[in-house]
């Protein structure tokens, strides 16, 4: 047996992956009455998870090591909560998935194999998180060679490498195939071996793109030096004067031979390092890390937002889950929603009303959410309550709020006083914000009573308001009242929701603490036909914007509309994946995913702009957008089928202001995933570059039926790095795929003609 003399501090690790790969009975939960044993064990090239069942004959599952995110150990799902009584905690874990994918819980038959199996799985994570580029490279090739090693005997021959190149999308001819394999076989002995498959991996993957772009700007044709690396920089990457500091920077951190860096230049290598790395990418690595001013107003910031965030699917019978604050905010979501009913024993339940979706404990939900708030983002947390509680009921809420919560629960205005403006999220950092109906206001001279009637849930309001000269504190918006307490009532500070009349009417009576919510449909009718009020509104006070009830599917609207009039809390389903998740991700990816991302400068002060006439607002420059896809590398297999290798196309998508969306395509290109070079350019004019995300997506084309998806990117305009870069995959889920990029070239110029 392997690894029993090794020293203590690496002897836990290795043993565990030694019983990893030996085997083990593991029981996999789903629910009090769904466990099943299932036969795990890691498979030997130490990344791949294999399980089936007994009785399943040779059919098996597995998943990557590199899917899963942690690994929880005892009861810390709701699932391994359910059958706690069964099963002790020290034989309980749970592998949580990147995405939405869901939660892994398992049982083992001993406190020693859960152990060995939470610090194999725990080392196996941390290994695959601390590999540089080349690591994760060379772990790529042997991952192919594995899977190639039909035999297992340790060498490839030219079938075997055949099929390969199948399995990693490349439709190669026979000759061609059989040359590259003669150049890798080096030992002439008709395999591969290791080293061997090595160079045929590398001979594969040879960069002619990049190559070409290097030859532009070197002399010798073998590197670059400081001079010519800095006028790179300069011309092609548009970095002005900062150029000459930073090529030395490069070859500092990227170039691999001593020698060149002694000479002060970049070989081929290291050019081809720096351009797949984060500084090559698409997007500007400074825009990932907190750059944002954050000492604005809150009113001044897109906030990430979920809508019925307790759903882990449809809006009708989907199973509602602590889980899904967890996922929501691990996303970074700011504003995450609570819909609360009356349920049995006096606790409040959390549930989707009147439909057959399960229920949670209001107790529950609150506990995850002080767990979780501040894991992903240390800025301020708003929980937007749906209330249809009774009195009684609510009181129980405002307790467990107050207990759990603690200090996390804002419970006053900061510094005692009520300002004309609300607080910044740098003020507010680590705080959570309860957003509901209050009796009264905040100012001391309120008179507030023990209880207040009202409409107490916001996405109750109607369509169209006709409700006139009725005071904020007793707004009937239908024929229907419901109470709410004064106990509650009291833990509502910076978040007061009131019904929406009229944009003079907020302008003229509503303070900067009053909030409205408005259904998509209510939304874009005001976007269109009073922009410029809208985006002044939501200068001075928050809106939240959330999906219409028709949407059973929890299918999701597109939020852009909503953003270009400066809505703040624009809340989605956020459990579906799609495009409109795409852009939501893509606008929140900037200012280190921190939830908030501060708005335009015209849509925080008095300019009149407007998003249907942008040309109008003193400010206005268009931009020109020019982006040659010149290839991709290494993209996903849609179909699984052996044979089976896709013919990718490329289209680049504009969304922002309506002058500003736009569509266009490169042509497909036949039976090629692995290299596919397209050198075609798609120009675009913007006319709010503030406002605009950039979504490349990737398909592969079929002439029959629809395209299917094969990954995407969704970057803001503003932080797009211009010039040669690399764009990294994301899949429908949003996560990464390993190695598949897109390689363009970015141009960005003023525009000086009406085009």
């Amino acid at each position: 047996m392997c690894c029993t003399t090794v020293s203590d501090s690496q002897g836990s690790g290795l043993l565990s992956l030694c019983v990893m790969k030996a085997g083990a009975m593991l029981k996999k939960v789903k629910s009090k009455s769904w466990k099943k044993q299932r036969h795990f064990r890691l498979q030997e090239d130490g990344q791949t998870i294999w399980y089936k069942s007994r009785w399943a004959g040779t059919s098996h599952s597995t998943f990557s090591v590199a899917d899963v995110e942690v690994v929880r150990e005892g009861h810390q799902s709701e699932v391994l909560l359910s059958v706690a009584e069964e099963f002790p905690a020290d034989l309980c874990f749970t592998l949580v998935f990147r995405g939405r994918r869901g939660n892994l819980d398992l049982v083992a038959e001993s406190p020693s194999e859960a152990q060995a199996w939470i610090r194999g799985v725990s080392k196996l994570i941390q290994n695959a998180e601390s590999m540089d580029d080349k690591e994760r490279v060379d772990q790529w090739i042997w991952d192919w060679f594995q899977k190639a090693d039909k035999n297992k005997d340790g060498r490839m021959n030219f079938k075997e490498v055949r099929t390969l190149l199948k399995m990693m999308n490349v439709d190669m001819n026979e000759e061609y195939a059989l040359h590259l394999f003669t150049l890798a076989d080096k030992s002439k002995s008709g395999c591969l071996e290791n080293e061997e498959f090595v160079q045929f991996y590398k001979i594969l993957t040879e960069r002619k793109d990049m190559w070409r772009v290097f030859q532009d700007y070197s002399r010798d044709g073998q590197t670059l030096t400081l001079a010519e690396l800095k006028d790179f920089l300069r011309q092609e990457q548009q970095e002005g004067e900062r150029s000459w500091e930073h090529a030395q920077e490069l070859i500092d951190r990227y170039e691999p031979s001593e020698t060149a860096k002694k000479q002060g230049a970049m070989s081929i290598d290291g050019f081809q390092m720096y351009l797949v790395s984060p500084e090559g990418a698409i997007m500007d690595p400074q825009q990932l890390t907190l750059s944002q001013d954050m000492s604005r107003p809150l009113s001044h910031y897109f906030i990430c937002s979920s809508h019925n965030t307790y759903l882990m699917e449809d809006q009708l019978r989907g199973q509602s889950s602590q889980e899904a604050y967890i996922q929501a905010l691990k996303r970074g979501c700011r504003c995450v929603e609570v819909d609360c009913w009356d349920g049995p024993n006096g606790e409040p339940v959390v549930y989707h009303g009147h439909t057959f979706t399960s229920k949670i404990l209001f107790r529950d939900v609150i506990t995850t959410l002080g767990e979780y708030a501040f894991k992903a983002s240390e800025f301020p947390v708003i929980l937007s309550l749906e209330n249809h509680c009774s009195v009684e009921q609510q009181r129980v809420m405002a307790q467990l709020l107050d207990t759990i919560l603690g200090d996390m629960l804002l419970r006053e205005p900061l510094d005692g006083l009520v300002h004309q403006e609300l607080p910044s999220p740098h003020d507010l950092k680590g705080k959570i914000l309860l957003k509901a109906k209050k009796i009264g206001g905040l100012e001391e001279n309120e008179t507030l009573t023990d209880e207040a009637t009202d409409e107490i849930s916001d996405e109750a309001e109607p369509e169209s308001p006709s409700a006139e000269n009725l005071s904020a504190e007793a707004i009937c918006l239908h024929d229907k009242k419901s109470k709410f307490s004064r106990e509650l009532s009291d833990l509502v500070v910076y978040c007061k929701s009131v019904h929406f009349h009229s944009f003079e009417y907020s302008r003229l009576h509503s303070k900067c603490y009053e909030m409205s919510s408005f259904s998509e449909s209510k939304a874009r009718k005001l976007a269109k036909d009073t922009g410029t009020e809208f985006v002044h509104h939501n200068s001075r006070q928050l809106s939240r914007v959330y999906p219409s009830g028709m949407r059973t599917d929890s299918s999701n609207y597109n939020p852009q509309e909503l953003w270009n009039v400066g809505c703040q809390i624009v809340a989605l389903n956020v459990q579906t994946a799609g495009l409109e998740m795409d852009l939501n991700d893509g606008l929140f990816r900037q200012n280190g995913c921190c939830g908030y991302v501060l708005k335009p400068d015209f849509m925080r002060n008095d300019d009149s702009f407007d998003p249907e006439r942008p040309q109008d607002w003193d400010g206005y420059t268009s931009l020109q957008l020019s982006i040659q896809v010149i290839s991709g590398q290494q993209l996903p297999k849609v179909n699984q089928k052996e044979g089976s290798i896709v013919d990718p196309l490329v289209r680049v998508e504009i969304y922002g202001v309506s002058q500003d969306q736009a569509k266009q395509e490169t042509s497909y290109i036949d039976n090629n995933g692995f290299n596919p070079l397209w050198n075609e350019t798609l120009n675009f004019i913007i006319h709010v570059p503030e406002l605009a995300l950039v979504r490349f997506v990737v398909e592969d084309y079929d002439k029959a039926s629809r395209n299917d998806f094969m990954g995407q990117f969704t970057v803001p305009f503003t932080c797009i790095q211009p010039g040669y870069r690399h764009i990294h995959l994301l899949s429908k889920d949003g996560t990464a795929i390993p190695l598949s990029t897109l390689f363009v070239n970015v141009k960005i110029s003023e525009v000086t003609t009406e085009v």
